[in-house]
């Protein structure tokens, strides 16, 4: 798209699709018209297949580190204006998107639980418009827990617990309603969520997909026609 923005008469041919894997060396795409045309668009197009491929890789490697055991989520902590794209990248890598926006989803964190007064008092004010409305709570202790549980909400997230307190907070919300979907976040890494995949939860939310995700090196090589790909 942006080639053809800048010249129709550039001839785009893709060698790939979205979510194939690739290895130094070999070739995305070719390009052939005007080199005055392809170099204006270079930067731009380098740093949208940059930036997306490499959300993309990282989220293929949570995806493959969890075994397929629960849904790797991504978070809102996107770059202005790349909101679409970048969660576009993550599904492309396996990944799953959490919310697009506040009208999707709802979910209550500290600061709404802060100005409501408490846990229920923001899940009626939250319901209060729609009584349908997908609700989810982000909860830190166990006495939160317990008030989650009983506003009946659709879905709570862990934030920031240790192994041990995940345990509990598992089993406590099993056995009360089997039905809550589980969700955890705060700060799990590559390098520590195969300890997570086996633990009982739906999601793991992961921030670092969008806002932490290295750039793949991606580079455009012109030939003069006539000398193998232009």
């Amino acid at each position: 798209m942006v080639f053809q923005i800048l010249d129709e008469q550039l001839d785009f041919q893709g060698k790939m699709t979205d979510g194939m894997l690739f290895s130094p060396g070999m070739t995305i795409a070719t390009l052939v018209g005007s080199a005055a045309s392809c170099l204006k668009g270079e930067r731009t197009v380098l740093n949208f297949l940059q930036h997306l491929s490499g959300i993309a890789t990282l989220t293929s490697k949570f995806v493959e580190a969890t075994e397929g055991k629960l849904k790797i989520l991504d978070t809102r902590k996107t770059l202005p204006g790349l909101r679409v794209m970048e969660k576009y990248a993550v599904r492309t890598g396996g990944g799953n998107n959490h919310r697009f926006g506040l009208y999707d989803m709802i979910l209550i964190k500290d600061n709404h639980i802060e100005i409501a007064g408490s846990i229920t008092a923001a899940v009626e004010a939250a319901r209060k418009n729609n009584r349908k409305a997908f609700v989810e709570v982000e909860i830190k202790t166990f006495m939160e827990l317990d008030e989650a549980l009983a506003a009946k909400v659709n879905r709570i997230m862990l934030d920031n617990m240790n192994q041990q307190q995940l345990k509990k907070a598992i089993e406590i919300i099993r056995n009360k309603n089997a039905y809550t979907e589980i969700e955890i976040s705060g700060g799990i890494d590559l390098y520590h969520i195969a300890a997570y995949k086996d633990c009982g939860v739906d999601f793991i939310s992961v921030g670092a997909l969008t806002h932490s995700a290295p750039a793949i090196d991606i580079a455009m090589k012109l030939k003069p026609l006539g000398q193998g790909e232009s």
